[in-house]
C-alpha cells in the first residue's frame, strides 16, 4: 500500500493549482466557456455532441437506430463497400465537433490534438494495439509549409501515445498538390485525389504484412482515405482501418 503524501507537501501543490487556475482558468475546448479544473468540454457542448455509439455499421461505424447484429453492414456499405476494412469516428461533423476540427485545423489550436486523439483512440480500440502502424493522411509539402503543421499527424501522434502503436508520419507522401476537397462533388473528390498519394520510396517494404491505422481529421465521401488505403494495401499491408475525429455522413440506419 502506497503511503499518502505528507500534508506539508500536499498544501503547496493545492495552492499552486488554485493559483494557476485563477491566472489561466480552464476553458471548454469548443466554446471557450470556463469549465471545471480538469478541463474538457462544458456541459452544454457535451450535450450537443452526438458521440457515435453502438449499434453501428461494422464497416463504416455509422449508427443504427436499433441493433441488427454485431457485424451488420449499413445500406451505404452494402451499396459501395469501402476499400479499407473499418472506419470509426467520434462524432458527426456538426456543432461543437466541427468547431473543434476548425480550431485545430485553421486556427492552430494544436493543444486540442491530445484530447481529440484520446477520444479517437477509444473509438478505434477494436483495431488499435501495440503492433499497429499509425499513419496520418499527408499534406503536400507546399500546404504543410503554409499551414506549418499537419493536423492529422498531430492526431495520429496522440493516438499512438494512447495505444502504444508505431507513429509513422512520413510513410505516406502526397505526390501532387490537389485542390481543397471542400465543396467538391463525390466524383470530383475521387478524381482530385487520383494518383495523389504514394509510399516513401526509401521504405517500400515497411507496411508489408502490417496492420495499418490511417488517421484523418474528417471523413466526408471517403475519397481521400480510400486513395491512401489503396496505396497501403497495394504495398502489402495486412489490413487498413481508418480512424477520424468526425464523419460528415453519419446517418445510415
Amino acid at each position: 500500500m502506497t503511503a499518502a503524501a505528507p500534508r506539508w507537501i500536499e498544501l503547496p501543490v493545492r495552492a499552486g493549482r488554485f493559483a494557476l487556475d485563477a491566472v489561466l482558468p480552464q476553458r471548454c475546448l469548443s466554446c471557450d466557456r470556463r469549465v471545471a479544473p480538469e478541463g474538457g468540454l462544458c456541459a452544454q457542448c457535451w450535450q450537443e455532441i452526438r458521440f457515435f455509439e453502438k449499434p453501428w455499421c461494422y464497416r463504416l461505424g455509422t449508427p443504427f437506430s436499433y441493433d441488427v447484429g454485431e457485424e451488420a453492414w449499413s445500406p451505404q456499405a452494402i451499396a459501395s463497400p469501402p476499400v479499407f476494412g473499418r472506419l470509426r469516428s467520434v462524432a458527426p461533423y456538426e456543432g461543437p465537433a466541427r468547431d473543434l476540427v476548425h480550431a485545430l485545423k485553421f486556427h492552430g489550436r494544436r493543444n486540442l490534438a491530445r484530447p481529440m486523439g484520446s477520444w479517437m483512440a477509444r473509438q478505434g480500440s477494436e483495431f488499435l494495439g501495440p503492433d499497429s502502424l499509425i499513419v496520418p493522411v499527408p499534406l503536400h509539402w507546399l500546404r504543410l509549409l503554409s499551414r506549418r503543421f499537419n493536423q492529422s499527424a498531430d492526431l495520429a501522434r496522440a493516438i499512438a501515445e494512447e495505444c502504444g502503436g508505431h507513429y509513422e508520419p512520413a510513410l505516406l507522401k502526397r505526390r501532387k498538390r490537389t485542390r481543397q476537397q471542400v465543396g467538391l462533388s463525390a466524383e470530383a473528390r475521387r478524381k482530385n485525389v487520383r494518383a495523389a498519394f504514394g509510399l516513401d520510396e526509401a521504405r517500400p517494404g515497411d507496411v508489408r504484412e502490417r496492420k495499418v491505422v490511417l488517421v484523418d481529421d474528417v471523413v466526408t465521401t471517403g475519397s481521400t482515405v480510400a486513395a491512401c488505403s489503396r496505396v497501403l494495401l497495394n504495398a502489402g499491408a495486412a489490413s487498413v482501418d481508418v480512424l477520424a475525429f468526425a464523419y460528415a455522413r453519419p446517418s445510415d440506419g
